[in-house]
């Protein structure tokens, strides 16, 4: 026999039933028997496999009496002296079951149903009323059928994983890129790019989009791309159960992650509870090591960007105290301390060193008087019952902060601008 180099198991039990003489008269008796096997192998299968039943795709059943059919050819082949080879009708057929997401458990278990039917057809192939076959003969032919089917097992799962890897590595790719797209922005007037956007769904009518911004609250953990990984994955279970879409992945080590879903039905319909509201809720559950911004709602994929902005800035609030912070939940104050800060700590008033040093030696007590003012609508009674002090002691204080400043926190002007010098100075 002509045994090429290939899976040594199968080659060895093939010389194994050589030496009893068989081979070759049992491939001669049983080429008859090929359209009816390949038939009772697909029927067996689909009979025992609920995943052959259940699948709504019309070429799996097709595709599946082919397989066997090419299963029975390759053992008769096998039989008639053929070498061992690498099974590429098998890979053939892993590649298609990967591209088209059937489960490989099936299949494998498939090729085990296949064993005792292949094996009652090889003996077969010998008993006839006048042949006395050995016991050991039909050994031969047991151990032909288990390494058989081990090697296409073995060669199906490797080629499924393989195909799986390249699919996930591609769909990578292609979500990436889309990704960049629409946090980047883009000239409608680019074809390709709205060939793109509209294969991938995104140019839908009456769709809202929400962007999330997310960071461990150490953010030298995202420099780890695991971690990073582990984050945006948890983020895409999180909103699971709502019928949104998730387009995530990993930016300049913050998870960016693009969430869509229809605004409302038609035009005649009303539309939906808005989108970052919902989202908001499912991301409350990442737990206290996240920290994430959240855009508002954006009417169409140009404005993303814009989402994007918000979300950043949405992200600088974000603390271990308030985990998830919506853009839209920020006040005109925090945001324009948030735009401002910057530029007012170069010309804060003179005054504000000594409001410091006086801040600093009454313990803190002078800043949280002028925020219980604010709070209290400058009302010093219901500003005392808030800080649990008498009265007096607010006046007090009031009078310390005008001696330091010259201005009299009781008027709004006043209070207005020493609260926005606080902020803005990070007292």
């Amino acid at each position: 026999m002509d045994v090429a180099s290939g899976d040594a198991g199968l080659a060895q039990s093939l010389v194994g039933l050589s030496n009893f003489g068989v081979p070759a008269r049992v491939a001669s008796s049983l080429i008859k028997q090929r359209g009816d096997l390949a038939r009772r192998l697909s029927e067996a299968v689909v009979a025992a496999i609920p995943a052959f039943n259940v699948s709504g795709n019309p070429e799996l059943l097709p595709d599946l009496d082919r397989h066997a059919g090419e299963h029975i050819a390759e053992l008769l082949r096998l039989l008639g002296g053929g070498a061992v080879r690498d099974f590429e009708f098998v890979r053939a057929y892993a590649r298609r079951r990967a591209a088209q997401r059937f489960p490989i458990e099936a299949t494998l278990q498939a090729y085990r149903c296949m064993h005792p039917i292949l094996s009652t057809w090889l003996r077969g192939g010998v008993s006839t009323p006048r042949a006395r076959i050995h016991k050991q003969t039909f050994a031969a032919f047991a151990e032909l059928v288990t390494q058989y089917t081990s090697s296409i097992s073995i060669v199906f799962a490797a080629e499924y994983v393989a195909h799986t890897s390249v699919l996930a590595e591609a769909e990578g790719d292609r979500r990436t890129e889309l990704l960049s797209i629409l946090v980047g922005g883009y000239d409608e007037s680019d074809a390709r790019v709205a060939r793109l956007l509209k294969r991938a769904g995104y140019l839908e009518q009456r769709l809202s989009f929400c962007v999330a911004l997310a960071q461990s609250t150490d953010p030298l953990e995202m420099e780890n791309p695991a971690r990073a990984q582990r984050i945006a994955d948890a983020m895409v279970e999180c909103v699971a159960a709502l019928s949104v879409r998730v387009l995530v992945g990993v930016r300049s080590n913050l998870v960016t992650a693009v969430f869509s879903d229809i605004r409302r039905a038609s035009g005649w319909t009303a539309p939906q509870a808005s989108l970052a509201d919902r989202i908001k809720e499912q991301l409350l559950a990442l737990g206290p090591a996240v920290l994430i911004g959240l855009s508002g709602d954006q009417p169409s994929t140009s404005l993303i960007p814009r989402g994007v902005h918000e979300a950043t800035v949405a992200l600088d609030f974000a603390d271990v105290t308030e985990r998830v912070v919506p853009f839209y939940a920020l006040s005109i104050r925090r945001l324009l301390i948030h735009r401002g800060a910057e530029y007012v700590q170069s010309a804060l008033p003179v005054w504000f060193g000594r409001l410091r040093d006086a801040d600093a030696k009454s313990r803190g007590h002078l800043m949280k008087t002028l925020r219980a003012l604010a709070d209290a609508d400058m009302n010093v009674q219901r500003a005392a019952r808030g800080l649990r002090v008498h009265p007096n002691t607010i006046y007090a204080r009031i009078q310390r902060i005008n001696d330091v400043t010259g201005l009299d926190a009781h008027r709004y002007h006043d209070l207005t601008h020493l609260l926005l010098a606080v902020d803005c100075g990070r007292v």
